[in-house]
């Protein structure tokens, strides 16, 4: 592909979408130049109408729509307005909406507290989170982060900064996968799953 400025353009692109390589972003470019007016102007044209409509929730981070900002996961009086689950990314809200057990509000940090790649507290959005404990009366912060060490700093500083809000901070129980055994868990989930053990 080298020599062909757009063609090498649109593979450099495309590889940095989260979970695409180099490789993999030249077979799409390739497939995008070989269809021009079909997929390809299909995928200008959505591309084009997802950067006129779709934004960041003001509130939450979420995706939503410009016309619908707040989102209607912040906006719904259906929710928990009490309980605020805290994610690193907006994708990780969706998440857990599908797995359909949790009703309350949601706050996207945007990351995660990192050093190496730069992003302090400054850079996420916990200003924003601990405002709007305050404005909406929140009693519950639900930290469902990585847990990882990077994970782990975010939820200890989370957990540090919330000590005087005057609002109950946990965390995601730590365990098993369901449909799995003990005979695939590395020692680190385990030792977790024994210590978040509750009464049968």
């Amino acid at each position: 592909m080298r020599g062909l400025a757009p063609l090498d353009a649109l593979s450099a692109c495309l590889a940095q979408l989260p979970g695409v390589g180099r490789r993999s972003g030249e077979r799409m470019a390739m497939a995008l130049a070989r269809d021009p007016d079909g997929l390809g102007g299909d995928l200008i044209r959505v591309l084009q109408e997802a950067r006129t409509s779709l934004c960041g929730c003001a509130r939450c981070g979420s995706i939503t729509t410009r016309e619908r900002d707040p989102c209607v996961l912040c906006t719904s009086p259906q929710r928990n307005a009490g309980q605020l689950c805290v994610v690193e990314e907006p994708a990780d809200i969706l998440r857990i909406e599908k797995s359909g057990g949790y009703h309350g509000r949601y706050h996207a940090l945007m990351g995660r507290l990192s050093p190496a790649k730069g992003l302090g507290p400054g850079q996420l959005r916990i200003q924003a989170m601990l405002e709007r404990i305050v404005q909406e009366g929140i009693q519950e912060v639900i930290l469902a982060l990585s847990t990882d060490v990077e994970g782990d700093a975010t939820a200890s500083y989370l957990a540090e900064a919330l000590k005087a809000r005057q609002v109950t901070v946990s965390r995601l129980a730590f365990g098993l996968p369901a449909g799995s055994g003990i005979a695939y868990a590395d020692k680190v989930t385990l030792s977790r799953a024994i210590q978040g053990r509750h009464p049968a």
